[in-house]
């Protein structure tokens, strides 16, 4: 019998947290480790002392038919990259790696395109959190490297020419 990697270990890690999350749209899970230690976890939920979406059955984005990436605005929910993140201290965030997990809440089935949204992605980068690690098409693990694919990039918002900044995606400025 094979012994799984550390990535698997980890994932498998983030699918159980994930099974904590409130929402009743995406069960979400994160771990961030620093040299092979969790520093912390996080799941989707409401803040701490109010109404979770479960205990409602309600849900306005899905009510109101957002768009996966959009209208955040309206879900009572903390992500789990938030919740991971806010539970950590910054030092010991540095060069981390975030393991994200999501599963479909209606299905069960773990989502091969889990990735933060656009907001979570700001506070990872402030974080210092260097990779985020989670699964792909057929399980495959896959890997974002926060310097290279989103920071260097600018996150994919703007870009310069010949010296002037333009916004490529205004929907997300």
């Amino acid at each position: 019998m094979a012994r799984i990697s550390k990535d698997e270990y980890y994932l498998n890690i983030a699918r159980e947290v994930a099974e904590r999350s409130t929402c009743l749209r995406r069960k979400y899970g994160a771990v961030i480790v620093q040299s092979d230690q969790i520093i912390s976890t996080g799941y989707c939920g409401a803040p701490r002392g109010t109404v979770n979406c479960i205990d409602i059955d309600f849900c306005l984005r899905e009510k109101r038919n957002a768009k996966r990436g959009e209208h955040y605005e309206w879900c009572r929910s903390v992500h789990a990259e938030q919740n991971a993140i806010i539970h950590s201290k910054r030092l010991d965030m540095m060069n981390a790696k975030l393991y994200l997990m999501g599963i479909d809440a209606k299905t069960g089935e773990v989502m091969d395109d889990a990735e933060p949204c656009k907001l979570c992605q700001r506070m990872i980068i402030n974080s210092g959190i260097s990779k985020i690690i989670s699964y792909g098409k057929k399980n495959k693990i896959i890997t974002i490297d926060v310097e290279k694919d989103w920071i260097a990039t600018n996150m994919g918002e703007v870009k310069k020419e010949k010296g002037k900044w333009i916004v490529l995606d205004e929907s997300v400025i």
